[in-house]
């Protein structure tokens, strides 16, 4: 499932995560070490082409661990102070670089990123997006595929 699958069984989570992602431009990705812990580091991301493409400085442990377990997370940059206001938005799946070809080629005339560069394209395994509803309840609206967007509900 790529991003473009997601706007289509999620309209209305995948416009909210597109506007969480695009108010700020780090975020942070959480990736796996060799030894199993976590790693997390700040990063840009791009939508282009109907696509979630994660950019990385050559030679980067992200991109040696995504080499190497292809799992992760990214998680929007929350914002200032804790109003989270739009909630906050949350993408798990797994990353698979992407050699020179015609996808990078597009991705480098739309970004014009510094040279030279790993790209990593990304099927998504959730999108989950957290608010605070009427200052009551905390509310996590969660979307696998193949399953419809489920809200869970707390006071």
């Amino acid at each position: 499932m790529d991003w473009t699958d997601f706007r289509a069984a999620a309209p209305g989570l995948a416009a909210l995560a597109e506007e969480r992602f695009g108010a700020y431009r780090q975020h942070v990705l959480a990736t796996l070490r060799g030894d199993g812990s976590p790693r997390t580091s700040g990063l840009e991301v791009r939508f282009v082409g109907g696509r979630l493409w994660l950019g990385l400085m050559p030679g980067s442990r992200k991109a040696a661990d995504l080499r190497r377990d292809p799992r992760f997370t990214l998680q929007a940059n929350p914002g200032d102070g804790t109003g989270m206001g739009g909630g906050d938005v949350r993408v798990g799946g797994r990353a698979f670089e992407v050699g020179d070809g015609p996808a990078k080629a597009a991705y480098v005339e739309e970004v014009e990123p510094p040279q030279p560069f790993h790209l990593f394209r990304t099927e998504l395994t959730e999108v989950v997006r957290t608010c605070v509803e009427d200052d009551t309840y905390l509310v996590a609206q969660v979307w696998k595929p193949g399953e419809p967007v489920r809200a869970l509900r707390r006071t």
